[in-house]
């Protein structure tokens, strides 16, 4: 009788510890679960991969330039030089419609945005009918020949009188102030002064006067 109280005493003390450190044991299984983070790695390892294939390509597209590259230099380039030369010969031609008391300022402004737009200040010539222009006359103070070197060195905006057109060279691009004088200065002064626009020619007066002298409508 003693024995069967003591059975299952030893029987559930030993299935009780038995079933604890198996839990405990049943635990640290499911922590395998960041397993797929040391999938991770394989990330750095793709840009990695990608890499060496562009290089791969540049080498194979290497190859073949250099074959085409050497018939085509010696036929195609020949035939495209005269073309450009032949479209640059004929000014533009555009008009600013001012009165003759505006047409100098007209002119400034238009120097303005030739200068800001990125024309080298070399590059203009401006031209004025009537009254000459102030930097004109404060050079001529100081005598033709410091001003004439000024415009010989090309490195400003230079202005001259209509009187004097046939003496100042050509340049890219041309303003004339039609700011007063006679109907004959200014017959002169813009059919040269469109043979002295290399690139473009901008006038500021009267559009009809303007359009009159130079025979064209612009």
């Amino acid at each position: 009788m003693p024995l069967i109280p003591e059975e299952p005493q030893i029987h559930e003390s030993a299935q009780g510890p038995r079933a604890t450190p198996a839990s405990g044991r049943t635990a640290p299984t499911p922590r395998p679960v960041p397993g797929p983070r040391p999938a991770a790695p394989p990330r750095p390892g793709r840009p990695g991969s990608l890499r060496p294939t562009p290089p791969a390509q540049r080498t194979g597209a290497v190859g073949p330039k250099p074959g085409p590259a050497g018939p085509a230099a010696t036929a195609t380039p020949a035939a495209s030089a005269p073309a450009p030369a032949a479209a640059s010969a004929t000014p533009q031609i555009q008009l600013i419609p001012a009165p003759a008391a505006g047409a100098l300022d007209a002119a400034e402004e238009a120097v303005d945005l030739l200068l800001e737009s990125g024309r080298a200040p070399g590059d203009v010539l401006v031209i004025t009918t009537g009254e000459p222009h102030p930097w004109a006359a404060h050079e001529l103070s100081f005598g033709e020949a410091s001003y004439w070197a000024q415009h010989d060195a090309r490195d400003d905006v230079f202005y001259a009188d209509a009187a004097v057109v046939d003496r100042a060279a050509s340049r890219p691009v041309v303003v004339v102030a039609v700011n007063g004088g006679s109907d004959t200065i200014a017959a002169t002064a813009l059919p040269l002064a469109l043979t002295r626009a290399g690139a473009l020619l901008i006038v500021c007066g009267d559009p009809q006067q303007i359009n009159s002298v130079l025979g064209v409508g612009v």
